[in-house]
């Protein structure tokens, strides 16, 4: 709920947006949309240098330990649900512009956007600052000139000046570590496809080319009409699981990595398609005749949920939580439980709500939750995890308030 004390100015801030959208923009003409449209994005500007400002206070302050989350990073991931890319740049931005103050003082007037920060801020990292330094560079009057050109070049240009002055400051440059240039992101879609976006170092890159050629050249049907993304495509998955198959792949959390699938008997029987009628451990949803077909080349193993919705039971006469239990914890949380944090199951340890020693807990699907390494952590300092009459987990502060999500804040 918006503060009703005009007196705050993100109460008037909010009040002045929620007005904006009553604008009959249908009666207006083009030079007045464009004008609405040039001011509100200056507007934006201006909040954005506002948000970075507040990230990187907080990053000082460590105030995500107040929520749990061990950095900033993470608690704009797991409460404002930003990206975590946008989360990442929003933490480097705040850092850069402590070292440059002209490029944050044009960001704060709304004349430099947030993605022309984030191709400045390569410029103040600790290594290029040392390297001017060294070389006597006036970091001010750099500083300066990035911050002109960014309020009136187009922003292609601006790229180009910052990467040939990085050039320019280290013209031969160390051998860079490969693994400082690889990164893979791997974005879930609502339908459970996945994208993917990356970077390899030359040696990485041409390990992984050589790899799905290999696969691509095993598998050359007569008649294939597959592109060559295709090719690369069917060659992943494969290269996948025949890895899988083999048990090739490292242990994860007291088991070998598989793709789990949660189905009704009825609908594993039903000959129907059944679309959404089953789920993976990472909370995609499959359809029934999906869901049969991985069925077909699978160990299947039946889980007996009873009335209350209750799945197993180990009693206490084990503290370690067999493979069996922790399949049945998966099946139930599917990810970190720790308010804000959707870590999925296989960076999780099933902790015993009550404890084993202390409060005499058993090693049961009831006394069971999945918790991240971190969050798993914070539990044993002070937070807490409760499991709510209508099943949903609840997360307390060592002061006993509660985490909440997504709620209104009451002022």
């Amino acid at each position: 709920m918006r503060s009703n004390d005009f007196g705050d100015p993100l109460a008037q801030l909010e009040a002045a947006v929620e007005a904006l959208a009553a604008d009959d923009m249908k009666s207006m003409f083009g030079p007045q949309v464009l004008e609405r449209t040039a001011r509100l994005l200056r507007a934006q500007h201006l909040i954005a240098a506002q948000v970075t400002r507040s990230v990187r206070e907080g990053e000082l302050a460590q105030a995500s330990q107040h929520d749990g989350a061990k950095t900033m990073q993470s608690w704009l991931r797991g409460h404002p649900r930003l990206s975590p890319s946008a989360a990442a740049q929003l933490v480097r931005n705040g850092r850069a512009l402590e070292q440059l103050p002209a490029v944050e003082a044009a960001f704060a007037a709304g004349v430099v956007t947030a993605d022309q920060v984030a191709v400045i801020a390569p410029v103040a990292s600790v290594r290029a600052q040392a390297e001017a330094v060294g070389q006597g560079v006036d970091l001010a009057a750099v500083d300066q000139t990035l911050a002109r050109i960014a309020a009136t070049r187009p922003y292609r240009e601006l790229s180009q000046v910052v990467h040939h002055y990085l050039a320019r400051l280290d013209p031969d440059g160390t051998e860079p570590d490969p693994t400082e240039g690889r990164s893979l992101s791997i974005a879930r879609n609502a339908d459970g496809s996945r994208s993917f976006r990356g970077q390899l170092d030359a040696v990485g890159g041409e390990k992984l080319e050589l790899w799905l050629e290999s696969y691509v050249r095993a598998d050359r049907p007569a008649g294939d009409t597959r592109t060559r993304a295709q090719q690369f495509g069917d060659a992943l998955v494969q290269g996948v699981d025949v890895a899988l198959a083999a048990g090739q792949a490292p242990i994860l959390r007291t088991v070998k990595p598989h793709v789990a699938v949660m189905i009704k008997l009825d609908d594993l029987m039903d000959p129907a398609t059944g679309p959404g009628a089953a789920t993976t451990g990472l909370g995609t949803m499959l359809s029934a005749a999906r869901a049969r077909w991985l069925a077909c080349d699978s160990t299947v193993s039946r889980v007996i949920m009873g009335p209350d919705g209750r799945i197993l039971d180990h009693g206490r006469d084990q503290r370690i939580v067999p493979a069996s239990l922790r399949r049945s914890v998966e099946v139930q949380d599917r990810h970190c439980i720790f308010a804000g944090c959707e870590a999925p199951a296989p960076w999780c340890d099933v902790h015993h709500v009550l404890e084993w020693h202390r409060d005499d807990g058993p090693t049961s699907l009831e006394n069971s939750a999945l918790l991240c390494e971190r969050h798993h952590t914070q539990v044993h300092h002070g937070f807490s995890v409760v499991r709510g009459p209508d099943g949903r987990w609840c997360t307390y502060r060592p002061d006993g308030t509660e985490i909440l999500i997504g709620q209104p804040l009451l002022i």
